[in-house]
């Protein structure tokens, strides 16, 4: 019995550095392409990267595209050619080589900002700027080297001048369309050029009349909104008048009274009005309209700022310093807060399955004091260093323009998929089905028996891969932090993270009582081992079930089945030499390389997004948890309806605990009722930036997260470990 232990303690070392590698090969290939050229600049409130679409190579002659991808944090905008009462288009400078030049920007349709009493032109949520490359025949280069200078101003309540520098090597032979859906996207979001027809625009004394002819039939009837491309010409937050007149639209629209330019023809764009979502407005139409009449006598400039600018200025500031309310915490605040966090991360439900390792190492060293502090020193060093490597690993790749938080590794269905896997073979080996001394080479096995504190060490890089999901209670403000220190302030942060987790772990074994207590090493050892290996199989479950929000059903039954004939091949590798042995690991051998070719693609499949969009009904009729978004959830505080977010993830246990108890509470779901509160969840089950962005506005990087939102007052946000006296007392302030 003894001899298994030991053998459960040989397989745990090279267990524990495949779980550590898992998160580092899932994602370094992501990391080294990011080397080559310099394609994405990254601040807390853009994301900015340089795309190109050259399907059929960018021989001379062709024409090919090129173009800036802007990711804003919730709430905040960039700005259309002409941005309104304020702001500031966006600026492209590039550097080509001879032989090739790059045409103007390919503006997509703009969305109106409204701002108090102004109106400014652009865009929120992710917009792509495209820009055609024209090769000239007589280029002669193997690659077209790229150089970009962007700048662009990020506003919200604050506005916020930003800029980047980009590179890219552009290949002449060969395609490069791997960015193809965003730039036909970009293309759709475009306005088509329509004809003037008889179309006509009329300066009067204060207004501008315009009159088009030939809009789309579909829009008959409908609300839409004007653009004109020349800057200066109207007061775009100003209230107008438009009406229908069979298949003609008219408008009277309040002119500036400080004019910039005396066109005798007018670009303008016009689309619909009020579509909701992030990026472009709904494709428009643009048209190149005459202008009849003179224009009227320019006023001279006022000497003072007006009184609407003033007074807009006046309440964002004064709502940025409402919201923007509470102390930010400290560094020392967040080492404390980690280490706190840490310790009750042990308390976590994803971090239940490494506990019988512990257990089962207290009681097998309980009367060697010496070994019993060695192997708690490096479980110790195992869980501080570990934590630090994904921490750094998060920190790099956020620096690469990666949009990511804590537990980002099991966003991918790769990582899923080979915890899976580590998870069965430890369910297996606990279980007695196999013993990893009968399947390693003996060199591998006798490791443990030279160096017993390797084991423990490894067994703390285990214990981190199973508790990096999780967010416990204070950890939350800590890791927000964090990603926005410096990298050794970062680290450290991380660091006391793993000590706060490993503490119970270490002081345990320096107080000779606690492993005292345990029973005596005997047969009930044995048993225990049998029985936790539930747990692990548990673990597996809700593994494929989080594969499955991924990858869909057929991922979830694919992984299944390889982890069926993996179950199969391991078995039979641990019978006994013979001819059955050899056939059946054969056999089985070729089963698994068969099913990992026919059916493992699908285990990393991402399917099609947009499958949870319906509402999820509550116990409560008419309660509903909708799908979040920044825009509704702005639109909703616009009504005056509070808003309550629950950031959650498939992944991620808590979160799954917090919605079924908390959050299925007859008198919380009673009082969000009570209070026409708004129900939004945001899914962070895999790769999002939006959400990923709003995270970081709250201060924090990891779900879950639960936020109250109010009109003009600073959000609530609610402990991680959700309580429903916690949410009814938030209630009860509204």
């Amino acid at each position: 019995m003894l001899s298994s232990m030991m053998s459960l303690a040989q397989g745990r070392r090279w267990l524990a550095a495949v779980a550590l590698a898992i998160p580092l090969v899932a994602t370094a290939q992501n990391l080294l392409t990011q080397l080559t050229d310099t394609t994405v600049a990254q601040t807390e409130q853009v994301r900015a990267e340089l795309m190109a679409h050259a399907p059929d190579g960018a021989a001379p002659g062709k024409t090919v595209w090129l173009g800036l991808q802007l990711t804003h944090a919730p709430d905040w905008h960039t700005y259309w050619k002409n941005s309104g009462d304020s702001g500031q288009p966006t600026e492209l400078q590039w550097t080509l080589p001879p032989g090739v030049s790059a045409g103007p920007v390919q503006w997509p349709t703009p969305r109106k900002f409204p701002i108090g009493p102004l109106a400014n032109y652009g865009y929120s949520g992710t917009v792509l700027l495209p820009v055609p490359l024209t090769v000239d025949p007589s280029f002669t280069g193997q690659e077209i080297e790229v150089q970009l200078y962007a700048a662009w101003l990020a506003c919200r309540k604050e506005c916020i001048p930003e800029e980047g520098n980009f590179s890219m090597r552009l290949p002449v032979t060969g395609s490069t369309a791997i960015n193809g859906v965003a730039f036909d996207a970009a293309f759709k979001a475009a306005p088509s050029d329509l004809p003037p027809a008889d179309s006509k625009v009329s300066p009067q004394a204060k207004t501008l009349q315009v009159e088009l002819a030939g809009l789309p039939e579909a829009w008959r009837g409908q609300t839409l909104e004007f653009f004109p491309e020349t800057t200066g010409l109207i007061e775009p937050g100003s209230p107008w008048e438009q009406r229908w007149d069979g298949e003609r639209w008219m408008a009277n629209v309040p002119l500036s009274p400080y004019l910039s330019d005396n066109p005798t023809s007018l670009p303008l764009v016009v689309a619909l009005a009020n579509v909701p979502g992030e990026g472009p407005g709904s494709a428009g139409v643009r048209l190149e309209v005459p202008v009849q009449g003179a224009w009227p006598a320019v006023a001279a400039l006022p000497a003072a700022v007006p009184d609407a600018l003033t007074a807009a200025l006046q309440e964002n500031a004064a709502q940025a310093t409402t919201a923007s309310s509470g102390p930010p915490i400290t560094l020392w605040a967040a080492l404390l807060g980690a280490l706190l966090g840490g310790m009750i991360l042990n308390l976590m439900p994803c971090v239940f399955p490494v506990l019988a390792i512990k257990v089962l190492a207290f009681a097998q060293h309980a009367d060697d004091r010496a070994a019993h502090r060695a192997n708690g020193l490096a479980y110790t060093a195992g869980v501080v260093l570990s934590f630090m490597a994904l921490g750094a690993l998060l920190l790099g790749l956020r620096a690469a323009g990666e949009q990511l938080g804590w537990g980002f590794q099991l966003q991918s269905p790769a990582v899923v998929a080979a915890l899976a896997v580590l998870f069965t073979l430890i369910g297996l080996n606990l279980a007695g089905l196999f013993e990893f001394g009968s399947v390693l080479p003996s060199s591998v096995a006798t490791l443990q028996a030279k160096n017993p504190t390797a084991d423990a060490f490894l067994t703390g890089v285990l214990a981190t891969a199973i508790a990096s999901p999780c967010t416990a209670p204070f950890m939350g403000a800590s890791l927000g932090l964090a990603i926005a220190l410096p990298a050794w302030q970062a680290l450290a942060v991380f660091g006391a993270l793993g000590l706060g987790m490993a503490l119970p772990y270490l002081a345990a074994s320096w107080w000779p009582a606690i492993a005292r207590a345990l029973p005596r090493p005997g047969a009930w050892m044995n048993t225990f081992r049998q029985l936790m290996a539930f747990p692990m199989f548990a673990t597996v479950v809700w593994l494929l079930w989080v594969l499955g929000q991924q990858s869909g059903i057929d991922g979830a039954a694919a992984l299944l089945m390889l982890l069926v004939v993996m179950a199969l091949t391991v078995w039979a590798w641990a019978l006994p030499s013979g001819k059955g042995r050899t056939a059946l690991t054969t056999l089985s051998l070729a089963g698994l390389a068969w099913l990992a070719w026919s059916v493992g693609p699908n285990v990393t499949r991402l399917q099609t997004a947009g499958g949870n969009t319906a509402p999820v009904a509550t116990a409560v009729a008419g309660l509903s948890w909708e799908p979040w978004s920044a825009d509704k959830q702005a639109a909703l505080i616009a009504e005056g309806r509070p808003v309550f977010v629950d950031f959650t993830a498939a992944w991620c246990v808590t979160c799954q605990y917090n919605k079924r108890t908390t959050l299925a509470d007859a008198d919380v779901l009673a009082d969000l009722a009570a209070k026409n509160v708004a129900l939004l969840r945001a899914d962070w089950t895999r790769r999002d930036p939006a959400v990923t962005q709003a995270l970081a506005a709250l201060g924090r990087n990891g779900v879950p997260v639960y936020v109250l939102h109010r009109n003009g007052q600073a959000p609530i946000v609610l402990s991680e470990v959700l309580s429903v006296d916690d949410v009814r007392t938030a209630l009860s302030q509204l």
